[in-house]
């Protein structure tokens, strides 16, 4: 008489999700810090100079005098998210600064979310390099998987090294 053993082995497969977001509390933090230093600085007392929520606190809007203090919070603003470790990447710079009434403003809404085109960018960067690592696009996420922590890490670190023109975070580590 014979026996046969059969086992099923399932490796088990590991995940995360990559997003473009940033920390909500962190920006309160830098608004607050960024409100606080503008008030101490001798070079702006007397001066329109300001900083603001947009909308329901979807980015900074700047007042100043002029084209420099824009620019001069603004490098503020950047300072305290890095004293935050929050990425800079998460400032959309790209509106002009507007002038009236001897003022002058600047919106700088947040980048959140990973439309298409990003998504695609992550997820050919982690094929070309990792192939035993699979990724895929769900919604404004990309998810990643393997069978190893290891690999995962490495996907992680790659994606953390490439310079992205938008800020990239992980969660929902499986």
């Amino acid at each position: 008489m014979v026996l046969i053993f059969s086992y099923n082995v399932v490796m088990a497969t590991f995940s995360f999700d990559t997003v473009s977001e940033y920390n909500k509390a962190e920006m309160n933090n830098v608004f607050a810090m960024v409100q606080k230093e503008i008030s101490n600085r001798y070079d702006f007392k007397g001066t329109p100079a300001d900083i603001d929520w947009i909308g329901d606190k979807a980015g900074f809007k700047v007042v100043g005098e002029n084209e420099w203090q824009i620019e001069n919070i603004i490098d503020i603003i950047r300072k305290k998210l890095v004293s935050h470790n929050q990425s800079s990447k998460v400032l959309d710079l790209s509106k002009a600064i507007s002038t009236s009434n001897m003022k002058a403003n600047k919106e700088i809404p947040f980048v959140s979310g990973l439309d298409q085109d990003k998504a695609k960018k992550i997820v050919k960067i982690l094929r070309d390099s990792l192939p035993k690592v699979k990724a895929q696009i769900q919604g404004e996420t990309v998810r990643v998987t393997s069978t190893s922590k290891d690999e995962l890490q490495s996907a992680m670190r790659l994606i953390e090294s490439t310079d992205f023109d938008f800020p990239v975070a992980f969660n929902n580590y499986r």
